[in-house]
């Protein structure tokens, strides 16, 4: 479709009846435009931006269906349960299908009759489902939350590597990749898996202005419990508390049901029905407070969240922006807090450490590639012979093709010439040390996020490749520094005022301070300090390290010998 022809008018119409969107926000127009002409295009728009109707209106006017890889079969059946209400023909493949759907389902895509056509990347690995969508025929070709294409990313999934292949038994459809979080490294690595090296970027500041973000250091469980209690007690509306264990979320939620919180528990141990119900029942705002592990939030279309609180690190900015992101998706005022302590970096540690193939695993798969010359295997049957996890197995396999140490096709894999030769055992164990390498890296940058005292923003936005710009004005950091500056100057005003004359026969007792210079003191998010100056309400602090020299409210000291 040329670009003079993109039928603007009719694509505004039917985004106000079918959506109620009445103007494009940032970033919109020129994905739409960009697959409409027939490029390649990488959307990175903050949570809540739209990035659905980046596809949603091209399949309406677009002659083939537009295929969308999901990762998610909860996000998939959310998706085509909006586009039912919308009046749009949409369809699914997935494994929760019945016989009966799955056969109807697959005489529409042969027949081409839907207008999006929904599939997980799992399925799409199938070479029966491509051969029936390639008879359909695909006019564009989405990879949604495509940041877990990225080998090197936060949240890699091995059949995102294969879809470069799968888009050529597609007939090379042009592709519109979309996600919220990517650093200039993932943003890389979706051009070079995707083979759309060309491809045009439309990026958003990742400044979200309704959002604010604040962290608290505490000293244990029993502070944090104070800090989320006072955060429910200070925020009007529902939130979302990330926990790392299922353990911590198990205990947490019955603690909250404890204090008379309507609070809700969802975590991968639950069976499904049990999933599925607590999530409805949030949805429903039967629940203040929903307490979860990682597993909850991808593809949740709620946008009265009024605050997330983490309870420890995330494993990354990405897992934690995309996390705190889920709060005030309607624009209006929320909170994203970090809540945490030193020591629970061992938490995110100890995953990490669990998070990629053993060596042990490695050697298993490559002795059965290499006892099959010439053969064609599929991932599943080298998993069972190898004796290792599937997903174990795909990944190796990713990181083996990505490397042209195997061949694909059509979901099956080779050796190639190239890993039967010597070394090909230390190219897995360098590619495992690099992995290893960046999650350290992404759990030392939380760990700074968390720690630092500059704009929040500032950080975020340097870390996923922004110019830092301006200080936000939105965060605690801000905030602090702001009153720090007034009460400074305040503080030196009075200090070059005359004392006042006092009638000594009416004067009153004069109160002792409540700290003294030289003392040393407590400060929630700043830690041991020495006082320096005592001014009515206010007390200048000598903070070790960055934090330097702080002005703060004497009700935000504690004696630091105090029982």
């Amino acid at each position: 479709m040329a670009k003079g022809r993109i039928p603007w008018a009719r694509l505004l119409a039917e985004a106000r009846q079918k959506f109620g969107v009445e103007r494009f926000r940032p970033g919109q127009r020129e994905l739409i435009e960009a697959v409409l002409s027939g490029h390649d295009a990488i959307g990175i728009l903050p949570t809540g931006a739209g990035k659905s109707l980046c596809y949603e209106l091209p399949a309406l006017v677009l002659p083939n269906p537009v295929v969308v890889v999901s990762p998610l079969i909860a996000l998939i059946r959310d998706q085509e349960d909006k586009l039912e209400d919308a009046e749009i023909d949409a369809t699914r493949l997935d494994s929760t299908l019945t016989a009966d759907e799955e056969r109807r389902a697959t005489e529409d895509v042969r027949e081409g009759r839907p207008s999006l056509v929904y599939v997980t990347p799992e399925r799409l690995e199938r070479a029966d489902v491509l051969e029936d969508l390639r008879r359909g025929g695909v006019s564009l070709l989405v990879v949604d939350e495509a940041h877990c294409i990225s080998q090197w990313g936060h949240d890699f999934r091995p059949a995102y590597s294969f879809l470069r292949a799968a888009r050529k038994e597609l007939g090379d459809p042009p592709v519109l990749a979309l996600t919220a979080t990517a650093t200039p490294a993932v943003l890389d690595d979706i051009h070079a898996a995707l083979g759309i090296e060309a491809a045009r970027v439309v990026t958003n500041s990742i400044e979200r202005e309704n959002l604010f973000f604040e962290v608290f250091r505490t000293v244990n469980e029993e502070a944090k419990m104070k800090r989320l209690l006072v955060i429910a007690d200070e925020v009007s509306g529902l939130g979302i508390v990330y926990v790392s264990t299922v353990k911590k979320a198990e205990e947490l939620h019955e603690a909250l049901i404890a204090r008379g919180i309507a609070a809700g528990l969802y975590h991968g141990r639950l069976t499904k029905s049990a999933r599925e119900a607590a999530q409805a029942r949030f949805m429903a705002n039967e629940f203040r407070v929903m307490v979860a592990t990682k597993a909850f939030g991808m593809g949740i279309d709620k946008s009265d969240i009024r605050f997330v609180v983490h309870w420890e690190f995330p494993d990354s900015v990405e897992s934690y922006y995309q996390e705190a992101g889920r709060a005030g998706r309607d624009t209006n005022a929320a909170r994203a807090a970090l809540l945490y302590r030193i020591e629970d970096r061992r938490v995110q540690a100890y995953f990490l450490g669990g998070k990629h193939p053993r060596p042990e695993e490695a050697d298993k798969v490559l002795a059965v590639l290499l006892a099959a010359p010439g053969r064609d295997l599929e991932a599943r049957a080298i998993a069972e012979m190898a004796g290792v996890p599937e997903r174990h197995a795909k990944v190796l396999l990713a990181s083996l093709d990505a490397e042209g140490l195997v061949l694909r096709r059509k979901g099956c894999f080779r050796a190639t010439a190239a890993l039967r030769r010597a070394g090909s055992a230390s190219v897995l164990g360098e590619i495992r040390e690099r992995r290893r390498h960046e999650d350290r890296a992404r759990l030392d940058a939380i760990i700074r996020y968390a720690e630092t005292t500059e704009c929040r923003t500032r950080y975020l936005r340097r870390y996923f490749g922004e110019e830092e710009g301006e200080t936000c004005g939105h965060c605690d950091n801000c905030r602090d520094h702001t009153a720090e500056r007034l009460a400074a100057a305040a503080f030196a005003a009075r200090a070059e005022e005359p004392p006042p004359v006092v009638v000594p026969s009416l004067a009153a007792p004069p109160e002792p301070p409540a700290f003294a210079v030289g003392e040393p003191v407590r400060h929630e998010k700043f830690g041991e300090g020495e006082v320096l100056a005592v001014d009515e309400k206010r007390v200048k602090v000598a903070f070790p390290g960055d934090v330097g020299t702080r002005v703060v409210e004497a009700s935000y000291l504690e004696k630091k010998n105090a029982a």
